[in-house]
C-alpha cells in the first residue's frame, strides 16, 4: 500500500472520487520526521492494511491537508490516532468544526517538523488557498490541487478534452482553469512559487496525476507560469 519515494518519503494512492462529474484519483504521503514520529499528508480513506503500514513508520504525530477539498478522510485519520495533531490549511477550520485543529497552516513550518519539511501558501484566489510542501531528504515538492499532470491515455471524450483545454494533460501540468481566475491577486502567489524554485525541488509528489522522479522544478515552473 504505501510506497518509497525517495529517502524517509512515502505515497499511497486511494481510490478515485468525482469532482463535479470529473473522475479523480487520491494520494497522500508520509514522512518520517527526524524525531522519528509520522508526518501524514492528504490522507486517503483508512483501511487497516494502510493504518498498519503508516504505524511501521513511526508513531502518527501530526497530520496535515493542503486546501479545504481535502478534508474527506480527516476524521477517520483523527479517529485512529487521537494523540496525533491535525493541521488546517486556510479556510478549512470554518467548514469542518466537528475536527478538532491544532492550528492553521501558514507561510513557516511549525517547529515539530521544520528541520525536515518547509512549507509556503499561494495567496491571492477567492475561492482557495493551498498549501505547498517541501520534503528536504527527498528533495520532494509536494503538491496538493495546484499542479495537475495527467496522462493522455486516461483522458477520453469529452471530460478529457475539457482537462486539454485547461493544459492538466501532458507531462507539463497546470491548475484548474477556473482556479487561475479566481487569483485577482497574484503577488501572494508569486511570492511563494518564487520560494518553491528556490527549494530546487528534484521529486514532484502530487495528489493528481502522475508524479515526477526528476526534474521538478522545470515542471513547477511551466506548470505554473500562468502565475
Amino acid at each position: 500500500m504505501l510506497m518509497p519515494f525517495g529517502r524517509n518519503l512515502y505515497y499511497a494512492d486511494g481510490p478515485t472520487v468525482s469532482f463535479f462529474g470529473f473522475p479523480y484519483p487520491t494520494r497522500m504521503a508520509v514522512a518520517r520526521l527526524s524525531t522519528g514520529e509520522a508526518w501524514v499528508w492528504s490522507p486517503i480513506a483508512l483501511t487497516k492494511e494502510l493504518a498498519d503500514a503508516v504505524q511501521a513508520i513511526g508513531p502518527v504525530g501530526f497530520i496535515v491537508s493542503p486546501n479545504k477539498l481535502h478534508h474527506l478522510a480527516l476524521g477517520e485519520w483523527q479517529d485512529r490516532w487521537p494523540n496525533a495533531k491535525l493541521y488546517a490549511p486556510p479556510g478549512l477550520a470554518p467548514k469542518k468544526k466537528e475536527l478538532h485543529f491544532e492550528a492553521e497552516l501558514g507561510d513557516e513550518p511549525d517547529a515539530a517538523w521544520k528541520a525536515d519539511i518547509d512549507q509556503t501558501v499561494f495567496r491571492g484566489s477567492l475561492a482557495m488557498q493551498e498549501v505547498v510542501f517541501f520534503h528536504r531528504a527527498s528533495r520532494t515538492a509536494i503538491f496538493g490541487d495546484l499542479v495537475q499532470r495527467f496522462p493522455r491515455a486516461t483522458t477520453t471524450g469529452w471530460k478529457g478534452a475539457l482537462m486539454r483545454l485547461d493544459g492538466l494533460v501532458g507531462p507539463r501540468g497546470s491548475t484548474p482553469r477556473e482556479w487561475r481566475l479566481s487569483f485577482l491577486s497574484r503577488r501572494g502567489a508569486r511570492a511563494a512559487r518564487r520560494k518553491v524554485l528556490e527549494w530546487r525541488p528534484e521529486r514532484l509528489l502530487i495528489a493528481h496525476g502522475e508524479c515526477a522522479a526528476g526534474g521538478a522544478a522545470d515542471i513547477v515552473a511551466a506548470s505554473l507560469s500562468w502565475i
